[in-house]
């Protein structure tokens, strides 16, 4: 397999910088693999096209202002991506002690680098390895999370330029669900729902659950030879509730349609299939990398956006075509939607597979 297999050029006109307004407004693609049917509506209509009492199933994750701008002993400033995701896991289980965290700095540090933030020495580098560094905290868990709430950046994907301030970015890169702050990225597929939209699905019969996938860099990492090679991604932290699992099972042998919204919700379902089925609680992490010939216990359906070239996302996208038996590959989708004008990448419009 070659990630090359996953790539595919895209008018840059056709990446999406702002999030749609209002969200509902996104554009939907919803590509039915029984009849090989192709419809274009907007999100808003989400519910037309979900069969009652079908099982929505949300990753809750919320992520964090996890970018700040911190002081070199020389003066100078570096602005250092921090991977909050397993270590606020770490954090909360030590008590909030002061244990190591990994960042992504924008400029050269060295292993013994102290960094200020108000002339404060806050964190020390201990280790690198290629561009990611591991700091020693100089204050505690609690203190950390207060400073990135405070004075800490968004972490919006790099190729997004846009003219949303802070305070807007906070708002609306982030689901109208999210409630266990721990990510550096959103489930972006998550993002076109609005109070209304969920609304119209209970209207409708269709039951929701969640379960936590802490986005880190494993969800959006370009593809590797290492990683196609050892089929599995940078772990990530993963939790199902006990009573989540009930539910999930509970629809499954009841023959109901079980619907993830996003590729971060699918990997967490089919991670924990195994305790789904046994109606058991699971905290961990996963690893899981979905390739085509996987074979899918849960996810009936899949809400995703259209996503960057060589990614794992596609990936598990075209693999959970081929379970489904499509008559198009991803390819054919993906040039449908860019000759109906959709957006893409984060910010940008859905599809529905089902």
């Amino acid at each position: 397999m070659n990630p090359e297999q996953y790539n595919y050029h895209l008018p840059e006109n056709l990446i999406a910088h702002e999030p749609a307004e209002p969200r509902d407004s996104a554009k939907l693609l919803v590509y039915s693999t029984k009849t090989d049917e192709i419809v274009i509506d907007t999100f808003a209509h989400l519910s037309r096209y979900i069969p009652a009492q079908s099982l929505l199933v949300f990753n809750d994750t919320q992520v964090v202002p996890a970018r700040l701008e911190l002081m070199k002993l020389t003066g100078g400033t570096v602005r250092v991506l921090f991977l909050v995701n397993e270590w606020r896991t770490i954090a909360r289980a030590d008590g909030g002690q002061r244990g190591p965290i990994k960042g992504l700095p924008d400029r050269k540090l060295t292993v013994g680098d102290m960094l200020f933030f108000n002339h404060k020495g806050i964190l020390e580098v201990i280790a690198q390895k290629n561009e990611e560094f591991t700091f020693r905290l100089h204050i505690s868990a609690d203190e950390f999370d207060k400073l990135c709430q405070l004075h800490g950046q968004t972490p919006l994907p790099p190729y997004i330029h846009t003219s949303l301030n802070e305070e807007d970015a906070r708002l609306k890169y982030q689901t109208v669900f999210a409630s266990k702050p721990a990510s550096v990225a959103a489930p972006t597929a998550s993002l076109h729902f609005t109070a209304g939209v969920l609304e119209s699905l209970i209207t409708k019969g269709i039951d929701r659950t969640s379960v936590t996938l802490h986005v880190g860099r494993g969800t959006f990492s370009p593809m590797t030879a290492e990683f196609i090679q050892e089929k599995r991604l940078h772990s990530e932290p993963i939790e199902i509730s006990r009573a989540s699992a009930e539910k999930i099972c509970n629809a499954k042998k009841e023959k109901r349609i079980i619907i993830s919204a996003g590729t971060t919700a699918t990997r967490t379902l089919e991670a924990t299939s195994s305790s789904i089925f046994k109606k058991e609680g699971y905290t961990g992490e996963t690893s899981l990398m979905i390739t085509p010939g996987f074979d899918f216990k849960i996810v009936d359906a899949m809400i995703t956006n259209f996503h960057l070239p060589n990614t794992s996302l596609i990936m598990l996208v075209d693999a959970f075509l081929q379970y489904k038996g499509s008559k198009k590959t991803w390819r054919e989708l993906y040039e449908r939607a860019i000759s109906e004008k959709f957006r893409f990448y984060s910010f940008g419009d859905a599809m529905l597979i089902i």
